[in-house]
């Protein structure tokens, strides 16, 4: 079979397609043929050895979510059979034609959901589902989204509508992102580029956000917490910025009753497993009756994965990325 991964850190030509063998798979794996594959900026940042938890060990092939149809399960699962069509969320060695991973982790699909749309229903769609969450967002609430028209920002701006949030707020580089951002349901696209942004924000909120989600980082962090009103919640989970160190957080920004959480999917999986199952589920449901549309920016072959890295680089996608296999 197939196989993308990288043998040193940098630009997107390091990633090459090798000849490999199926994976093995043990007595309560899934193995599956994957027919799409998403692309993620984690997956990009690790590639450059920049990624703000550390870089993988060499060589390496990025985890991520997987699309496909079962082709073997081993002795222990139950529930799945060869023929399947299933997700795997954060497959191993993903960019591939095979994966392999515990049936934990693969969730059978139900009709009328596109393989490529479908991966957003892995870990990006329910990464949003669970800020949101994390966020305690209730009716009412105005939320603001960075990086609006990612992958997890416009599955995000959907489902803050979908909570009960009165006003949903995103922020976008361009005008074209802002306008798809808009036609998702955002009430307001603040240019972040713009440096009255924060004015802008406070302005669409009709004064302090009751939540923000920010997967950004780097010394906006300062400005976001200074954003939120009286008992708003900042939820940050990433660093697609760029910016390898975080500003210190002054003690004082926090006294006007703020609160700033991290979030870990992997936490969550860990420490709150039914809350990360049930967020499947709800998107699931959001999907199929169409209050949470997928959007897929390009679906760009296996073998020209360093052309799928080329455009999260650009910062010019609007939804996901994804890889597919024939």
């Amino acid at each position: 079979m197939r196989i993308v991964r990288y043998h040193a850190h940098g630009s997107p030509e390091v990633l090459v397609t090798e000849e490999t063998d199926l994976p093995a798979y043990g007595p309560q794996d899934v193995l599956v043929r994957a027919t799409a594959i998403g692309v993620d900026h984690a997956d990009v940042q690790r590639r450059r050895g920049t990624f703000p938890l550390g870089a993988p060990s060499l060589p390496h092939c990025p985890s991520t979510d997987v699309t496909g149809v079962v082709e073997a399960v081993g002795r222990d699962v139950q529930g799945l059979a060869p023929g399947t069509r299933v997700l795997v969320w954060k497959a191993p060695a993903a960019y591939a034609d095979y994966v392999a991973a515990p049936a934990s982790r693969v969730l059978p699909l139900p009709d009328g959901i596109d393989d490529a749309e479908a991966t957003l229903l892995g870990s990006t769609g329910r990464v949003a589902l669970n800020l949101l969450r994390t966020a305690a967002v209730s009716a009412g609430e105005s939320v603001l989204v960075h990086a609006g028209a990612g992958a997890v920002g416009h599955i995000a701006v959907q489902a803050a509508r979908q909570l009960g949030a009165a006003r949903v707020i995103a922020t976008a580089g361009s005008e074209e992102k802002r306008e798809f951002v808009r036609s998702l349901g955002a009430d307001h696209v603040v240019d972040y580029t713009a440096a009255d942004w924060p004015e802008q924000v406070t302005e669409a909120a009709g004064g302090g956000v009751d939540a923000v989600l920010d997967g950004v980082g780097g010394k906006q962090l300062l400005t976001d917490v200074r954003l939120l009103a009286p008992y708003g919640r900042l939820v940050v989970y990433g660093g697609s910025g760029g910016d390898t160190v975080q500003p210190d957080l002054p003690v004082l920004d926090l006294l006007g009753m703020r609160t700033v959480t991290g979030f870990s999917m992997p936490a969550v999986l860990e420490h709150r497993p039914r809350q990360a199952q049930q967020a499947v589920r709800d998107l699931v449901r959001m999907v199929t009756d169409g209050s949470v549309r997928p959007v897929i920016h390009a679906r760009v072959p296996l073998t020209e994965a360093a052309r799928a890295h080329e455009l999260l680089e650009e910062r010019r996608t609007m939804g996901r990325v994804v890889l597919v296999t024939t």
